[in-house]
């Protein structure tokens, strides 16, 4: 009887020095490198975290023409409509007059009821501008009421990059 409160006080000191061992890392000298991070983290969203990234700010701001590549499901029909509803952008059927090209997937798995898309703004010459993915389940809505809720998030989130990108000018 009279070890069992010796035994308990010395498992406690082991398990607090044990605690101390552990966590006891030098702080970081002066001379030595920091580990490289991705960035700031994000700012919280009310919409969940962002799926669109903007490479480059400025050379968003300066297409004002964009050509739509073909992309699976009507995608790049709905995404071309949206676009110039827009009022910012003017969409060309020439590769050649565009500012940017529009280009991307849109994967649908039935076996999974969900689409995942990827759209990416590049300019003339394949410098990454802009991007987003967005996946959706399809059901019990139909495949096309999903590509038509994909296609504009996916104009929602360039909008708000254009907005972005204009504010940090």
């Amino acid at each position: 009887m009279r070890l069992t409160p010796v035994i308990l006080a010395a498992v406690l000191f082991a398990g607090a020095g044990f605690g101390v061992q552990q966590s006891s890392e030098p702080p970081p000298q002066q001379g030595q490198e920091r580990k490289p991070t991705l960035g700031p983290a994000p700012e919280p969203s009310l919409s969940g975290p962002r799926t669109s990234a903007t490479m480059d700010a400025r050379k968003l701001m300066r297409v004002r023409t964009i050509y739509v590549e073909r992309i699976d499901n009507s995608l790049s029909e709905k995404l071309a409509d949206g676009l110039a509803k827009m009022g910012r952008f003017r969409v060309v059927a020439n590769r050649n007059e565009a500012d940017a090209v529009m280009r991307g997937t849109c994967f649908d798995s039935r076996r999974l009821k969900s689409i995942h898309s990827e759209v990416y703004l590049a300019d003339r010459n394949g410098q990454a501008i802009w991007q987003d993915i967005v996946r959706r389940s399809f059901n019990p809505p139909p495949i096309q009421k999903a590509v038509d809720s994909t296609a504009l998030e996916i104009l929602q989130h360039l909008g708000e990059s254009v907005k972005e990108a204009e504010r940090k000018q």
